[in-house]
């Protein structure tokens, strides 16, 4: 039987798709039946009204001033076929919700992948009206984006300002706190001269990887199929494995108390540098497959 991640980049290999992945490289199929079977039994796939028939949430429509789910509205589904009318692009958010074959899906490829159970997983489906789209940025995500319906294009350039971002960006906005502290370079306010173009139609599929710059414009009503996966980092891991680690620790588990009582401050860190010194001595007890265990639910054989 073929792993999901076979099946959205039929035909090339796993292989050939993870040459591609290791360098944070896009990775583009056209043309692919074996990805349309396999989803032709969702019937609200069909059309946008049929998303909005199936629909039991509220709806993410994206205000015009930035054309990005950074400026948006949520919404009803009566309304948002309004707004959808009048320019404005539409997101439903975790679309695995009302369907168990889209959820076996995103866990399949999540371990095709090797990414950690901790990922944040998810299914999301755009609905992108003729001549609209999204303006550039870059996501902290994973994106596999399956053309369901009509005509996107997509502009697409490696990003040369900052390595594995930890959250979402949208050009021409301030980057948030943290982002700062770990820039290369100022951020661009257009798309990079470098940037490549791909037309995506009805049985294609583009991985977009982390920190991609990318912009897109429907020449068409277009939908479509994303499977996002915000992956686990090595932070992730390790500050998990930490906490579990420390919840054994009663003095860990006590209050911070005075630390921010200006009279009580010295207290404070004094207990704290106690800890501190917990951690070093035990440092040496830590192995990587430890660490891995903890956050992976494995058991030693």
């Amino acid at each position: 039987m073929n792993s999901r991640l076979s099946t959205l980049i039929y035909p090339h290999t796993d292989n050939e798709f993870m040459s591609f992945y290791e360098r944070n490289e896009p990775f583009i199929v056209h043309n692919n039946d074996n990805l349309m079977k396999s989803i032709s039994d969702l019937s609200f796939l069909n059309s946008l009204d049929s998303m909005l028939q199936s629909w039991p949430s509220t709806i993410q429509a994206h205000l015009p001033d930035l054309r990005d789910e950074s400026s948006s509205i949520s919404t009803s589904a009566q309304d948002a076929k309004k707004l959808h009318n009048n320019g404005m692009g539409l997101l439903f958010n975790e679309v695995q919700s009302i369907s168990p074959f889209l959820s076996l899906w995103l866990e399949n490829i999540r371990m095709d992948l090797g990414l950690s159970n901790l990922s944040y997983k998810r299914c999301l489906v755009y609905s992108t009206p003729n001549g609209k789209g999204t303006s550039p940025h870059f996501d902290q995500n994973i994106n596999f984006v399956c053309q369901i319906k009509g005509t996107k294009v997509w502009h697409l350039a490696p990003n040369q300002h900052i390595q594995n971002p930890l959250t979402r960006h949208s050009m021409g906005t301030e980057p948030d706190s943290e982002m700062v502290g770990y820039l290369e370079r100022n951020l661009p306010t257009k798309m990079p001269t470098d940037s490549q173009t791909v037309t995506l139609q009805p049985g294609s599929m583009l991985f977009v990887p982390r920190g991609y710059w990318h912009s897109t414009e429907a020449t068409s009503d277009a939908l479509a199929l994303n499977f996002t996966f915000t992956a686990t980092t090595w932070i992730d891991l390790f500050t998990t494995a930490l906490r579990s680690r420390l919840s054994l620790s009663p003095e860990w588990r006590a209050t911070a108390n005075g630390v921010s009582d200006p009279k009580r401050l010295s207290m404070a860190e004094e207990e704290l540098e106690t800890l501190l010194y917990s951690i070093i001595e035990d440092l040496p007890n830590w192995n990587a497959q430890d660490i891995i265990n903890a956050t992976e639910n494995k058991i030693d054989q």
